[in-house]
């Protein structure tokens, strides 16, 4: 296959798609017959939304955060565009998955979050951005533990608008805010359904009722969160979608706007995918290298038993096609228990997971395994609220706790369960020291004067491995070899034995090269007109 070095000028950037052909034969999303929809990026929109009047396209976004538009162009059109030194790319089509008496959910005491909320500390003062399908407002959404409104916002990226009042057709995006906000709390008990019940809530929708939106409808999402970053004093963002990757994580641009978002100080966290289990099946934002990309484990539906806990069945693995080690975390992503409304499209399709008594719906996935960790690192920002994007990445990895078997050793490749799975506790009140993402520089990478690649790479067996590292434990040959005997046990905690040492926090990068063994067989264009499954619907676990 032959393969396309991203060549960056210093004005226009020109970014061709490794293995893409000039022009596809799919229509994007609002093209019709002999038009696609694309983003086309220059020096800065002025320079883009010339150069698309000038061929007599149609400009359908403006896209500031990654110097872009979208567009509707005719092939003739785009065969002019494509004569000029600027950035080109498919406008890609994502979709999401697929008075009442609150029960306890079970993931606040299992990730430690409860012991916090015992002491006071639930999120509040940090502003969370939640980009997804849009958000119905029970009360428990609506208000915090006060009673007082702590929704500010909410901003419709589709329509370019204010977003309308319970707008959430398909259920996705309120589901996901109740995990990580819901401020209802058990009958009879003072346990909160919500990781950080406290937080103040921003809801972006940039997803329709079937769960389908675009590149540009998303880009234009987090952009307006980044243009409001100092109004609302927003400290983290949760995307819980994923689309497979069709390019270098540095040249894909929704890519680009996530990579914005953590410049501009917003910690990212985003979903590994529901894609798994086999390695390098890591999504895009997730693939992004200073993201927390966050997979899934479940408590097997036994939540006072910690020895059954294991690994999600449909949580991806990496390593990223760069070579860099996803996900940086685990956290729990089955059965998950959270406000829908009864209408929306999710319920409707699957009826028996829905109790309307409660107003609540059953739901596996690793966009609610995302959901869960930005909770926690809200709680984590309210307890240090100086922490940077990359401090917070850095205490959630060393303090996270590895799935080990009887014998001590790691029972899941790094490349399925990156850290361990996330203990908000010890986040919070352990005062670990340290910052990741060492030996990558975002503003290089983002004016294209550098792009890095990790330490995972691929032996002549077909195994994975982290270099410059001999022991034979990390070497992984992408087969699932565990049972469901093997555990997660509260015996093993973070020891020397398994500390992430900077190898393991992808520091000192490599400087990306054409060097890695697996990238003839790597295609992209495979992925580049196919709907993107952002959370697709997965059975419970």
């Amino acid at each position: 296959m032959k393969k396309t070095v991203a060549v960056w000028a210093t004005s226009l950037v020109l970014v061709l798609v490794l293995g893409a052909p000039a022009l596809l034969d799919c229509d994007g999303p609002g093209g019709g017959a002999g038009s696609t929809s694309v983003i086309v990026q220059a020096k800065d929109v002025a320079t883009a939304a010339q150069a698309v009047r000038a061929v007599g396209g149609q400009i359908t976004h403006a896209l500031t955060v990654i110097n872009g538009v979208a567009a509707t162009l005719s092939v003739a059109q785009r065969q002019q565009l494509a004569q000029l030194p600027i950035t080109i790319s498919e406008n890609r089509s994502i979709r999401v998955a697929s008075g009442s008496t609150y029960v306890d959910t079970y993931y606040p005491t299992l990730l430690g979050a409860a012991l916090l909320h015992a002491e006071g500390i639930l999120g509040s003062g940090v502003t969370v951005a939640v980009l997804d399908t849009g958000l119905y407002e029970p009360k428990p959404i609506r208000k915090g533990p006060d009673g007082k409104d702590r929704l500010v916002d909410k901003y419709d990226a589709v329509h370019d608008r204010t977003a309308q009042a319970k707008d959430d057709d398909s259920g996705h995006g309120t589901h996901v805010t109740s995990i990580l906000a819901s401020s209802a709390q058990a009958s009879g008990t003072s346990l909160y359904n919500g990781v950080a019940p406290g937080v103040t809530l921003i809801s972006v929708r940039a997803f329709d009722g079937m769960g389908e939106g675009t590149y540009a409808d998303v880009i234009r999402g987090i952009g307006w969160i980044i243009e409001h970053r100092a109004k609302y004093n927003i400290r983290v963002l949760n995307c819980s979608f994923s689309a497979p990757p069709s390019s270098h994580y540095w040249e894909d641009p929704l890519n680009q706007a996530a990579m914005r978002a953590w410049q501009a100080g917003i910690v990212v966290v985003t979903s590994v995918g529901n894609t798994g289990p086999d390695p390098m099946t890591i999504g895009v934002p997730g693939n992004v290298p200073y993201v927390i990309t966050v997979g899934a484990m479940t408590d097997s539906s036994t939540s006072a038993d910690r020895t059954d806990d294991r690994l999600a069945s449909f949580s991806s693995a990496g390593p990223t096609y760069e070579g860099f080690v996803k996900p940086e975390v685990v956290a729990p992503g089955g059965h998950m228990l959270g406000i829908m409304p009864v209408k929306a499209t999710i319920p409707l399709e699957h009826p028996e997971y829905y109790d309307s008594g409660k107003e609540s719906f059953t739901m596996s996935g690793t966009s609610q395994a995302a959901a869960t960790v930005t909770g926690v690192v809200a709680l984590m920002l309210e307890a240090n609220p100086n922490l940077t994007p990359d401090e917070v990445k850095w205490r959630l990895m060393s303090t996270a706790r590895p799935g080990v078997d009887a014998a001590g050793f790691l029972q899941y490749s790094i490349f399925q369960q990156g850290a361990g799975v996330v203990d908000a506790y010890a986040a919070v009140r352990d005062q670990v020291e340290g910052y990741a993402n060492r030996g990558l520089d975002i503003g290089k990478d983002l004016a294209g004067l550098e792009h890095y690649g990790g330490r995972a790479n691929r032996n002549a067996l077909g195994g994975y491995y982290i270099m410059n590292l001999s022991a034979d434990g990390y070497v992984w040959n992408g087969a699932y070899s565990w049972s469901s005997a093997y555990l997660w046990s509260d015996a093993y905690l973070w020891s020397d034995a398994y500390l992430w040492s900077d190898a393991y926090l992808w520091s000192d990068a490599y400087l990306w090269s054409d060097a890695y063994p697996w990238i003839s067989a790597y295609l992209w264009s495979d992925a580049l007109c196919e709907p993107v499954a952002i959370n697709k619907w997965v059975n419970q676990e």
